[in-house]
């Protein structure tokens, strides 16, 4: 498996899915785009791919150094990146959660009537360095959330 070619396929597909949500008009087709042909198939790499590397059906060359992989403790986790197989599956599984909050901040902005001009940092920031953008939009969302719902400590969100 050419890893590094699953690896820029996955950031071009991304690129572009963020390009559509950020650069045309929100309508019905372009969020669906987004969310199934975006979200969707990333997720669906990501799956597919999780599987096959955990498996061992694919990549089990892992880097010099590299010793169990597990989810317990930083070693652990160090060392599920230790193979392209690893980093590429990793990376996309970024890619799916980072567009996936974009998608919501986008969504949520437009219910609460807020500028597309104000949410344009904002989702750059997320796709740059998502829990930072989602931060960000916690806080702005904040003020029109309770104008949306103005009864006292009852969000919608």
């Amino acid at each position: 498996m050419n890893w590094d070619t699953l690896f820029g396929v996955a950031n071009i597909w991304a690129l572009a899915s963020w390009a559509v949500l950020l650069l045309l008009p929100r309508g019905e087709i372009t969020k669906a785009l987004v969310f199934y042909l975006g979200i969707g198939l990333l997720c669906l790499a990501y799956s597919v791919l999780f599987v096959l590397l955990v498996t061992g059906s694919v990549d089990n060359g892992a880097l010099a150094g590299a010793g169990g992989a597990g989810f317990t403790t930083i070693e652990g986790v160090r060392n599920i990146f230790m193979s392209d197989g690893g980093v590429t599956v990793g990376w996309i599984h970024y890619l799916a959660l980072d567009l996936f909050a974009g998608m919501w901040i986008a969504r949520d902005a437009d219910a609460k009537g807020i500028s597309r001009i104000v949410q344009a940092p904002v989702l750059l920031l997320t796709f740059i360095a998502g829990p930072f953008g989602l931060l960000i939009w916690l806080i702005i969302r904040e003020p029109a959330a309770r104008r949306a719902n103005p009864r006292k400590g009852k969000l919608k969100l």
